[in-house]
């Protein structure tokens, strides 16, 4: 070969090099930007599928020798709300009060019917001259809805929970309204003696019930959901907040009546008038509260009963047909560092038997278990079966753990010594 042509050679392999790298280039350019989309969704995909196999929610489903994950999102707090309101909504009732009244009219021909017409619901008249009252005479009763409340079924047989204040006239007629719409005459079957408790009872079977959880095992922030005839009007009204505090003591009061109520729930939900009654729930759809009370002149500060205070009373209703307490028949003052100063005592704990404010509050009740076994006023009562009582593990608290007829041994501070005493619980009457 002569060198020119080697040349020439040369010259035109590195011109067809060129030129290919350059259309490749090119055309590799053209792929990458025409299909750049398509190969980062193929990449998000790979980084998916390799992030779904760290991931507990995954289905595999066999192809012949195949197999395809699909990604199953966990379940949302959403989710989970929706879920429990549709579990337990069958089993929330709206209660109706109804009392027959009695209906007024005017008698014919009296001064006002002149000015009012007989129709007219004016009870006095006033001017410079004159001061009448007209006369009215009763015209029969009316049957009249004057008040009502909620409740949920906790039997299938028809046992349904509520508040003892929402039942409390003994006078009055209660009609159950279920979920669907269907009024169910109900009777009382039990008012709790100590707690704003009470039952009813419906003539039917095969009801929805609500399932009860653990209201001991609960903690602040935990998301609960309220049920209830708010206004005595929305039946089945949700609402959804937090457990805002546990143990609360509060004083709550409504139609002339005021009382005590220990060691309840604090809550955000929303609980309004008609919601006394209803259920409060957990995420499971578990009942864990009944709503007693809300706070006057606050926002979204409302209270529920324990479930579990309640459970003793379903359990009494179903084997004995009413609420069984034990009692052992004292008052009392439990003892702290601000009680034993006051009163100058030897103990930081227990409990100090005193009488009450009124005259007939007795420090030991006669023929009480309390008497029958000598304990006396200003007696300290420090531990009951090997425990000691403090405002944390007061004394009532530890008595309704047992039943009546059970015996309890108590450890007594008697004018400053100790002594032993046995007592007999008995029922409260």
């Amino acid at each position: 070969m002569k060198k020119g042509h080697f040349i020439l050679i040369i010259i035109i392999t590195l011109i067809f090099s060129s030129a290919f790298g350059f259309f490749a280039g090119s055309v590799g350019g053209f792929v990458v930007g025409k299909f750049m989309p398509q190969i980062n969704n193929w990449v998000g995909e790979m980084s998916e599928l390799k992030d779904s196999e760290e991931a507990p929610n995954i289905e595999e489903e066999a192809e012949g020798e195949s197999k395809k994950e699909v990604y199953i999102s966990p379940t949302s707090q959403e989710q989970m709300i929706v879920g429990a309101v549709k579990k337990v909504s069958p089993a929330v009732v709206s209660i109706i009060v109804t009392k027959d009244l009695p209906v007024l009219e005017q008698i014919p021909g009296s001064p006002f019917e002149e000015f009012f017409g007989p129709d007219n619901d004016f009870f006095q008249f006033f001017s410079p001259f004159d001061f009448q009252i007209p006369q009215y005479r009763q015209k029969g009763t009316q049957k009249k809805e004057v008040g009502g409340g909620s409740g949920f079924i906790v039997s299938k047989d028809g046992l349904i929970l509520t508040n003892k204040h929402v039942v409390s006239d003994e006078n009055a007629e209660y009609t159950v309204l279920t979920n669907k719409g269907e009024k169910i005459p109900a009777k009382v079957l039990a008012r709790d003696p100590f707690q704003d408790i009470a039952i009813l009872k419906v003539e039917k079977t095969s009801l929805p019930t609500v399932v009860l959880g653990d209201s001991d095992q609960l903690d602040i922030g935990q998301t609960v959901i309220a049920i209830g005839n708010a206004l005595g009007e929305f039946r089945n009204t949700v609402s959804v907040g937090v457990i805002s505090g546990l143990k609360r003591n509060v004083t709550a009061s409504g139609g002339g009546v005021s009382e005590e109520i220990e060691n309840v729930i604090q809550t955000d939900a929303a609980i309004n008038p008609g919601n006394s009654g209803g259920p409060l729930l957990n995420l499971r759809g578990e009942v864990i509260g009944v709503n007693v009370a809300m706070a006057s002149g606050a926002e979204n500060i409302g209270f529920s009963l324990p479930i579990n205070i309640a459970k003793k009373s379903i359990k009494d209703v179903e084997e004995k047909g009413k609420i069984s307490y034990p009692f052992l028949g004292i008052r009392y003052v439990l003892i702290n560092k601000d009680i034993q100063k006051q009163n100058n005592l030897s103990v930081d704990y227990g409990a100090l038997i005193q009488r009450g404010e009124k005259v007939g509050d007795l420090a030991v009740i006669p023929g009480s278990p309390a008497d029958k076994a000598g304990i006396q006023e200003n007696d300290i009562i420090l531990e009951m079966n090997g425990q000691k009582i403090t405002e944390d593990n007061p004394l009532a608290k530890m008595v309704q753990k047992y039943k009546v007829g059970d015996e309890i041994t108590l450890i007594i501070l008697h004018k400053g010594a100790e002594k032993t005493a046995k007592v007999i619980l008995e029922e409260w009457q």
